[in-house]
């Protein structure tokens, strides 16, 4: 079995069993990709394909487990020469980050554009989800790193950094009767619908606690996963809004009132983080310091050799995180 072998066979099935336009994607004779997945067949002895005299006509059950692992296999030889590539030349790359529009929208760009700086030739790929959609990126491989909030519990196999805390704060518009109010009681908030961000399927939010606490049941009327989606709903008055801190912006959203409520709600950490393991490229490092300066390379190398996520929130019990 040799590599170009999987080649030819991954090509075939991604052209609709069609050898003629493989041959043309692979720069080779349709005779020869021919050859080459008869002589695997003969090899594996079952066929991969059923035939019509010179024709593929489908994937047999036992082609499709072949060709799966035959996909794998040339990612991950491909993965290795981006590696090889990367290793040679510490200035160039990529970087993919899973994070929240939050984070994307508000936190990143800044980071985003001192890195670009600092690795021009680094190409950074932003990919956007809640946080089960992050942790679906991260068992899929899809990215390097994730930056999220809460939820710890589905990122078992990554280091997690802790970077910054941050508070909820509450959003209406200028006439509404809580736009005066500078200390509102959870009571007080419960008397309006409210508009916040989309609730994990994986336990209570915080949101959903604070309240029960108080023996009050929130009227969630609608629910996003983008800030500026709520503020859109806020500001057609149908609810309260509730956001991160960092969402509210002072010139863009100068029509809405920004009320603190870190009174009413426990503060959020936001994490980076690596799946343990992975090797870590000095412009990970630097990625790392310019979103958290806390988080030099020194106190990021202990915590990734750690075998546990325990282990990593004892190294961190005693940091002071900044606020965001």
């Amino acid at each position: 079995m040799k590599l170009h072998q999987l080649r030819y066979l991954a090509a075939v099935a991604q052209s609709g069993l069609n050898i003629t336009a493989a041959a043309q994607k692979l720069h080779t004779s349709q005779p020869g990709v021919s050859k080459q997945i008869k002589l695997l067949e003969d090899e594996l002895g079952f066929q991969i394909f059923t035939r019509e005299g010179r024709n593929l006509t489908r994937i047999t059950p036992a082609g499709q487990q072949v060709i799966e692992r035959a996909v794998r296999i040339l990612q991950e030889t491909q993965a290795i020469r981006d590696l090889a590539t990367e290793l040679r030349d510490e200035g160039r790359g990529s970087l993919s980050i899973g994070t929240t529009h939050t984070q994307a929208r508000y936190v990143l760009p800044d980071v985003i554009r001192d890195f670009r700086n600092h690795y021009p030739q680094v190409r950074v790929n932003l990919h956007q989800g809640t946080t089960e959609q992050i942790a679906e990126m991260v068992a899929q491989d899809r990215i390097d790193c994730a930056i999220a909030t809460g939820s710890e519990h589905l990122f078992e196999d990554m280091t997690l950094l802790p970077c910054y805390r941050w508070h909820r704060v509450l959003v209406v518009p200028r006439d509404h009767a809580l736009a005066s109010v500078p200390r509102p009681t959870l009571k007080q908030l419960g008397a309006y619908p409210i508009v916040t961000y989309t609730f994990s399927f994986t336990g209570p939010s915080s949101l959903q606690q604070a309240f029960a606490k108080a023996g009050l049941t929130p009227d969630v009327a609608i629910t996003a996963r983008d800030a500026d989606v709520i503020k859109a709903y806020v500001r057609l008055g149908l609810g309260v809004g509730i956001v991160a801190e960092m969402a509210v912006d002072p010139h863009e959203d100068a029509d809405l009132v920004a009320i603190d409520a870190s009174h009413l709600f426990t503060p959020h950490v936001t994490w980076i983080g690596f799946r343990r393991g992975v090797l870590l490229r000095k412009y990970m490092y630097d990625f790392v310091q310019l979103l958290a300066p806390h988080l030099d390379r020194r106190l990021v190398d202990r915590a990734h050799r750690m075998s546990s996520s325990a282990e990593v929130a004892e190294l961190f019990t005693d940091v002071v995180l900044p606020e965001r």
